[in-house]
């Protein structure tokens, strides 16, 4: 796969994603993902940003703050 930012390789990984609702701030870690060799732009999978969406969604309606959320933890 190649980097749509600077077309280097990119290569499967891991990051953090940091959503901010305005009301709270949803950190959710380990999110599978491809990272760009070069310049570290960050590619996810269709399957994985539905699943970011369902744990934002529940996280939004449970959270006031802060949410410190593994992404390994809610897929089963």
């Amino acid at each position: 796969m190649r980097c749509f930012k600077c077309l280097s390789d990119m290569y499967e990984s891991f990051t953090t994603d940091v959503t901010d609702l305005g009301n709270c701030l949803v950190i959710i870690r380990n999110v599978p993902c491809f990272k760009c060799s070069e310049c570290d732009e960050v590619f996810y999978t269709g399957a994985v940003v539905k699943q970011l969406e369902k744990i934002i969604e529940t996280a939004k309606s449970s959270v006031n703050d802060i949410a410190i959320i593994d992404y390994n933890k809610q897929v089963a």
